[in-house]
């Protein structure tokens, strides 16, 4: 069943989002080589839980920590551990939030250090995707259209791996409401998008292989030939003439290019 949202109701979801993408810009003023992903984890925790709100994901089916923390190979839902961040490191930060009984979701990739130009430009096109997908997030389209999007720039005309079994979701009152939104798919196909339908679009998108599978942990995906794998993040509410991005990636841009233990490809 899909939920379409009253414009009171996207202004709320705007506001948790809001406070994801602050405490992504907080993620980006810290990390560096040596910082943990367990320390990220508490710090984005505290942040949360000092505006007011909750993690939507601590707990959610299970899940032990606050942020979904993925290094490398690894594509979504990893675990934070206290193993140490290197140079050299993709670092994919995914992170929902609680605010007044409503979800903001958005996920970030840094590159900590020096990065070489495959990882910079796996970055570079997974982000546009990202955006070129919300291009098409507008009334009388179909999930569809912004399904090739995302596949047309990574996948055909870069030539990347596109998660299959990981998709994009409907944004509420829960983490996760229909309809899924797929990053690959045929134009003018699926649900044809309206006025107050809000989702998170989240292209995962690998070097090399399309190809996943999940860890012993039960949650960690991770790219089946071992090469690194990018992934962003914006919820957004479908408008007749424009998406309406209720995250925002400006704070987190700012910070990543003033912190010199980041590579900033942009």
């Amino acid at each position: 069943m899909i939920l379409y949202k009253t414009n009171d109701e996207i202004e709320q979801i705007r506001k948790a989002n809001a406070l994801v993408s602050a405490t992504l810009a907080m993620v980006a003023t810290e990390l560096k080589p040596g910082i943990t992903a367990l320390q990220i984890d508490r710090l984005a925790e505290t942040f949360i839980r000092d505006h007011g709100a909750t993690p939507a994901f601590k707990g959610y089916k299970g899940f032990p920590a606050t942020c979904c923390i993925s290094i490398n190979e690894e594509v979504v839902h990893g675990i934070p551990t206290d193993d140490p961040i290197e140079e050299g490191d993709l670092v994919s930060v995914d992170i929902g939030t609680v605010l007044n009984g409503f979800v903001g979701d958005s996920a970030y990739t840094f590159g900590v250090g020096e990065i070489g130009a495959d990882l910079q430009r796996l970055m570079k096109v997974t982000k546009e995707s990202l955006y070129k997908g919300i291009e098409k997030a507008v009334v009388g389209n179909r999930i569809g259209d912004i399904s090739w999007a995302v596949q047309e720039h990574t996948e055909k005309l870069n030539g990347f791996g596109v998660v299959r079994e990981l998709t994009g979701h409907g944004v509420g009152k829960k983490i996760h409401e229909a309809p899924e939104v797929p990053n690959y798919g045929r134009r003018g196909h699926g649900l044809k998008l309206q006025e107050g339908l809000v989702i998170a679009i989240e292209p995962m998108i690998n070097l090399g292989t399309k190809d996943v599978y999940c860890a012993d942990d039960d949650w960690t995906i991770i790219t089946s030939d071992g090469k690194f794998s990018a992934h962003y993040e914006h919820s957004i509410a479908v408008r007749k003439q424009k998406a309406d991005i209720l995250s925002d990636f400006t704070e987190i841009e700012a910070n990543e290019k003033a912190n010199p233990n980041l590579f900033y490809p942009y």
